[in-house]
C-alpha cells in the first residue's frame, strides 16, 4: 500500500450515486492530490433520486434537471467507469485491494470506498409481469413514468415514504390510486403510531383509497398486471402496481473479502470496516451512531453526502467532521414533511405549535425530558430552530450510552 504527502496513491470509489460522487468531492476538497477512480453500475452519470417519485414521475423536471454532476465537477480530475458493476473485493498480493466487476475488468486501490447503494425488494412471483414496477434508479423511473400514462388504476403496495410520494404524483396525474398497507398504521416505525396516522389521513384528504393491515396474496394477470388480490379476498383493479416495501444493501458481492456484513456493510463512526483501507457510506452502509449506541443503516440523502465527508477525513487522516443529526423529508399532497434525531420506542411526543387539523405543526420527541427528535409538517422555519439546537448535543454519547461499540 502506497501512501504520499496527501493520502493513499489511489483511491477506488465502488458505486457512482450520490454518496461516491460525494465521496470523490470530499477527497478532492479536502487536498487529495492521487489517483481516484469512481464506477458506477447504471450507464448515466450520478443524478438525484428525491425527483424519481415525485416531481420526475410527473414530467415536471427532465433527466437534465436532475443530474448531479455540473461543470465544476471537471476539476475532480477522476476516472469515470460508468456500467461497471463489482463482483467481488479480494486483497492484492502487493497491498492495498482488488475490485472485479461483471465485465471481467479489474481495478486495484490501496483504499476502497463501498457505495453500492440497496435495490428495491420485490413481491415474489410477479417477476416477468408487465405493469409491476419497483422505483430505486433512473430506468426504473422511467419505466414507471411511462406505465402511469397509459393507466386508469395504480395500487401502490406499501405507505411508506415513497409509495406515499408516488401515490401522491399519480393522484396529481387524475389517475384512481389505491395504496395497501400490510401494518395498522403506515409510518409508525419511523414517526410513532400517532404521528404517522396524521400523515396517512393525508391519503383520504386528496382522494387516495388507503387500505391498512392487509397483506397482499398474489397479483393477478397473464402477461400484464390487472389486479391486486387481497389476503382478505378484496380483489383491486391494476394497471400498474408500485411495489414499495423498503430495500435491500448491496453487499453480497463482496461477501467472499471477509467483510462484516449485516444488514449492509457493518462500520464504526468513521465509516472504517474490519478491512483495513475499506471505507463504507450511503445505503450499503450500517454505521455505529454514538447518539443510539448502536450501529444502523440509513437510506437519507443528507446521510450520504455527511457520511462521504467523515470518510474523507479519516482517509486523509484529517480531524473528523462533526457527526451529522439524522434527517429525512418528504413531499406529500402539497405538503413538506422534515424529521431530525433519533426516535425511541417509548419516546413521547410534546406539540410545539399548530395541530393536525391547520395542516401546519411541530412536535418533539422526548425521552425522560430531553429532547431526541423534532418531526414538522409545512413549518420549515420552526422545524430549523430546533433541529440546530439537536444538531449541538447530536455528535456526544447519551450520558446512559456513553460506551462505544469496539
Amino acid at each position: 500500500m502506497t501512501y504520499s504527502a496527501s493520502g493513499p496513491a489511489s483511491i477506488l470509489v465502488v458505486g457512482a450515486s450520490l454518496a461516491g460522487l460525494s465521496a470523490a468531492r470530499a477527497l478532492r476538497e479536502r487536498g487529495y492530490t492521487g489517483r481516484l477512480t469512481v464506477a458506477g453500475s447504471e450507464p448515466s452519470g450520478p443524478y438525484d433520486r428525491p425527483p424519481l417519485s415525485k416531481d420526475f414521475l410527473t414530467g415536471a423536471l427532465t433527466e437534465d434537471d436532475i443530474a448531479l454532476m455540473s461543470g465544476d465537477d471537471a476539476a475532480l480530475d477522476a476516472e469515470w467507469r460508468m456500467a461497471h458493476t463489482a463482483t467481488e473485493l479480494s486483497a492484492a498480493e502487493c497491498g492495498g485491494y482488488r475490485v472485479t466487476f461483471s465485465g471481467g475488468e479489474t481495478i486495484g486501490a490501496d483504499v476502497v470506498i463501498l457505495a453500492t447503494g440497496a435495490r428495491a425488494r420485490t413481491l415474489p412471483g410477479c417477476s416477468g409481469l408487465r405493469g409491476v414496477h419497483t422505483l430505486r434508479s433512473l430506468d426504473d423511473a422511467r419505466e414507471l413514468r411511462a406505465s402511469l400514462r397509459q393507466s386508469r388504476n395504480v395500487v401502490i403496495v406499501g405507505a411508506g415514504f415513497i409509495g406515499a410520494e408516488v401515490a401522491s404524483s399519480a393522484v396529481s396525474m387524475g389517475l384512481n390510486v389505491t395504496v395497501v398497507e400490510a401494518s395498522p398504521t403506515p409510518l409508525a416505525g419511523p414517526l410513532g403510531a400517532e404521528l404517522g396516522a396524521i400523515c396517512a389521513s393525508q391519503h383520504a384528504a386528496n382522494g387516495v383509497d388507503l387500505v391498512t393491515g392487509v397483506a397482499v396474496a398474489r397479483l393477478a394477470g397473464d402477461e400484464r398486471v390487472h389486479a391486486v388480490e387481497l389476503a382478505d379476498g378484496r380483489i383491486l383493479p391494476a394497471d400498474t402496481v408500485l411495489v414499495g416495501i423498503g430495500a435491500v444493501p448491496n453487499v453480497e458481492w463482496a461477501e467472499s473479502s471477509g467483510i462484516l456484513i449485516d444488514d449492509g456493510f457493518v462500520t464504526d463512526t468513521a465509516g472504517q470496516t474490519n478491512l483495513p483501507g475499506v471505507y463504507a457510506i450511503g445505503d450499503c452502509a450500517r454505521s455505529y451512531d454514538v447518539w443510539a449506541n448502536a450501529h444502523h443503516r440509513s437510506e437519507h440523502w443528507s446521510n450520504a453526502i455527511a457520511q462521504a465527508g467523515i470518510a474523507a477525513d479519516s482517509i486523509l487522516g484529517k480531524t473528523p467532521s462533526p457527526a451529522a443529526i439524522p434527517y429525512f423529508w418528504s413531499h406529500q399532497y402539497g405538503k413538506m414533511l422534515q424529521f431530525a434525531g433519533a426516535r425511541g420506542q417509548a419516546d413521547q411526543i410534546r406539540w410545539v405549535e399548530g395541530d393536525p387539523v391547520s395542516g401546519t405543526f411541530v412536535v418533539v420527541y422526548e425521552r425522560d425530558g430531553v429532547p431526541t427528535g423534532v418531526f414538522a409538517m409545512n413549518n420549515v422555519r420552526l422545524f430549523t430552530r430546533y433541529k440546530k439546537q439537536l444538531s449541538k448535543a447530536y455528535c456526544q454519547p447519551r450520558p446512559e450510552t456513553a460506551a462505544l461499540a469496539t
